[in-house]
């Protein structure tokens, strides 16, 4: 759940589209601005230069210009069709450039990519404003809205209607042509400080590095992390000495088994203050400008806060619904922390330890009272956690819940070497999906995991366009002797992110707008946080666990020990997460009024909230990229825990049914993953699962309760 769905943002549209685009005048050859020609329409990568970007945005934005005047200037009373639907497919080619600039600004953000974002951002946010305000279209989209009882509209239509009609107002479309202009100066300045946000953190993320030049300090560390550690120290010039990184791979292994205490410090200190350091990468002066204006775009659109903002387009639709949720885990969790604690200082104590449990050791010590508890430690099992495998896992889980299958394209267009693309095909051999995946660390690439889109889908009047979906992540690399073995951590990231890729992949809604992942910020983790389930149960991890060197299926001794410690240490899993969660909403609860001492903030939160010292916010303000790194995405981290209320109390029923049930499967799938945004989500959740979701199931998963 640290994991994050990335989206185009609103500067590309509110509402992501794709059409056909028009044949354009060129006096360049450029990529973008022709048809792809590759199977499936991938995007000929290979083609791609960095100076065909600028053009084809500033291409695409005209051709939307010319598309949105088409619709204003119109004469036929508005109505669906003439409005929203030609609203709903316009701008294909500033989209299609959009796909590919996002994806790569993320996973392969090279100082030239950089320079492009630093032009490309206020282009892009300009011409979202332009859109959004453009009065005109909006008295078409308003006209068509206040006939709605009468247009006989079907449910999707409807639905889509309201979601541009609100998407408009939300947007300023009902402000004064003065209030306007101030909404736009708004919108590029919060562009330009997320955009600085976002570039410190890579910055400083990719400078960080632990250094160890003594072997002994390297003491209870697994092989393939020091081998690594060998391969980063000499790739920045330091052979003969370790460098470990603040990427999770390397920092959690650090965190979990580094025997040396004082190495565990210095990791947990460079991590917890990046982008908080006296230097050019701070990012408090970002953080406050960035509270300052989300504060005035909010109180511009009649809202008291940016958190009343935010919630007022979702499931929860008010702070109170989503801090409600979360204080039914917070004070549960808080209590199991204090339980963990206190293991954890009595297996000091007994071990000739002289000294208190402080943030920087809970790993380490969770593991090792893991171990004395459970006869469990990540050592056990990760050698039957080979990323190919788990690879296979997950395919395996699609194919027989959905009967999808996968088949490597190794000629196919790629961005990165390291991707690995598939064609994927329904049970009847019918194409289906293009999916790629993007697993390891580099220093262009963010932290964290995500999927997003190439092509989106497309499925009205007889037209059908099949989407081209990825997913990335940051799992442990392989070194020269040691190929990728997982963490239990990563394997669940895998599972999480490829349940995305599947409501991207098999979407079958009508209109773009609504296709795939385009649906409630609360609802969007559904998909994904229940695929996690799969990753452990029994009958799935026989199938697919199996011991790289050998090729042993995992044992049932040890399938039984990872079910007997599945709740341990949820206490501060739970924490940790919802913490966080609170920390955003109070963040965005703020009404500005001056400068805000970031590091006093948290101190402050954590103590309203009674934190554990023990435990850290799962991200700090300074890197916590989700909240300040996208306005779009600012208030909503409390969106894991509401899905995984739903999450919870759906794998209820496959447990009950069987994991691999045909019929629940058919019913998840047409309910689930199918609409995307064509029905209410809570109606769609109900028709599968038969009911209203419970936050019972949640607590007793996380041992809770």
């Amino acid at each position: 759940m640290k994991r994050t769905l990335l989206t185009l943002t609103a500067a590309c549209a509110v509402i992501l589209t794709a059409s056909g685009a028009k044949k354009m005048e060129k006096a360049v050859k450029n990529p973008f601005m022709e048809a792809y020609t590759t199977k499936y329409e991938i995007p000929p990568f290979d083609k791609i230069k960095y100076e065909h970007y600028i053009p084809a945005m500033k291409a695409g934005i005209e051709e939307r210009k010319q598309e949105i005047w088409a619709i204003v200037s119109n004469r036929a009373m508005p109505d669906f069709d003439n409005t929203i639907l030609a609203l709903d497919n316009s701008g294909s080619l500033l989209n299609k450039v959009c796909y590919v600039y996002y994806a790569l600004s993320e996973s392969d953000n090279t100082p030239e990519m950089e320079k492009i974002s630093e032009e490309a951002m206020p282009l892009l946010t300009a011409a979202a404003d332009e859109m959004m305000l453009n009065q005109a279209l909006f008295e078409r989209i308003k006209q068509v809205y206040d006939r709605r009882e009468a247009l006989n509209l079907t449910t999707a239509q409807l639905r889509l209607l309201n979601k541009y009609y609100k998407s408009f107002v939300r947007n300023g479309a009902l402000l004064s042509p003065a209030d306007k202009e101030t909404l736009k100066n708004i919108n590029q300045q919060l562009a330009n400080y997320e955009l600085s946000y976002n570039s410190n953190i890579l910055k400083e993320t990719n400078e960080s590095e632990i250094i160890v030049d003594n072997a002994a300090d390297l003491a209870g560390l697994p092989e393939s992390t020091i081998a690594t550690a060998a391969d980063e120290a000499t790739r920045r010039g330091k052979s003969g000495k370790w460098v470990f990184t603040v990427h999770a791979p390397s920092r959690l292994a650090v965190l979990t088994y580094a025997d040396n205490r004082d190495l565990r410090r210095r990791m947990y200190e460079t991590y917890t203050s990046l982008a908080s350091n006296d230097n050019q990468y701070n990012n408090s002066a970002n953080i406050n400008r960035l509270i300052e204006l989300r504060t005035k775009k909010a109180n511009l659109l009649g809202f008291e806060t940016f958190a009343d903002y935010q919630m007022d387009a979702v499931m929860a639709k008010t702070v109170k619904n989503a801090e409600n949720l979360l204080y039914q885990i917070w004070n549960p969790a808080v209590a199991k922390v204090k339980e963990e604690v206190a293991d954890m200082q009595a297996y000091v104590n007994n071990h000739g330890g002289n000294f208190k449990i402080a943030p920087y050791d809970y790993y380490y010590y969770a593991e090792k009272v893991k171990k004395e508890k459970f006869d469990l430690s990540e050592d056990d099992v990760r050698p039957y956690f080979q990323l190919e495998n788990v690879v296979k896992g997950i395919f395996l889980m699609a194919n027989r819940l959905y009967g999808i299958t996968f088949t490597e394209m190794p000629k196919a267009p790629k961005y990165n070497p390291e991707v690995k693309v598939y064609d994927v095909k329904d049970a009847d051999g019918k194409h289906v999906a293009v999916f790629m995946t993007d697993y390891f660390p580099r220093s262009t690439k963010r932290q964290g995991a995500w999927m997003s889109e190439f092509k989106g889908e497309y499925n009205y009047n007889g037209v059908s366009e099949r989407p081209i979906i990825y997913n990335v992540g940051n799992f442990t690399k392989p070194s020269k002797n040691m190929p990728s073995l997982l963490t239990l951590d990563e394997v669940e990231t895998a599972f999480h992110e490829f349940g995305h890729a599947l409501q991207g992949m098999l979407t079958k809604a009508q209109f773009r707008g609504q296709s795939g992942t385009n649906v409630d910020r609360d609802f969007v983790e559904l998909p994904s946080q229940i695929d996690e389930h799969w990753a452990m149960e029994p009958e799935l991890l026989k199938e697919y666990a199996k011991h790289y060197k050998t090729g042993e299926v995992i044992p049932d001794e040890l399938i039984k020990k990872l079910d007997a410690s599945a709740k341990f240490n949820q206490g501060f899993a739970a924490t940790e997460l919802v913490g966080a969660a609170l920390l955003d909403i109070e963040w965005h609860k703020v009404n500005y009024a001056k400068d805000i001492d970031v590091k006093a903030f948290e101190r402050s939160v954590a103590r309203r909230l009674g934190k554990p010292d023990e435990v850290q916010f799962r991200y700090r303000s300074p890197y916590f990229k989700h909240i300040f790194g996208s306005t779009q995405y600012a208030c909503g981290y409390y969106t894991y825990l509401w899905a995984e209320v739903l999450d919870a109390d759906g794998f209820e029923l496959f447990k009950e049914k069987g994991i691999f049930d045909p019929a629940t499967a058919k019913a998840y799938r047409e309910n689930i993953l199918e609409p995307g945004d064509s029905e209410d989500p809570m109606v769609l959740y109900k028709r599968f699962r038969g009911q209203e979701p419970s936050v019972e199931p949640l607590l007793k998963n996380r041992g809770l309760k």
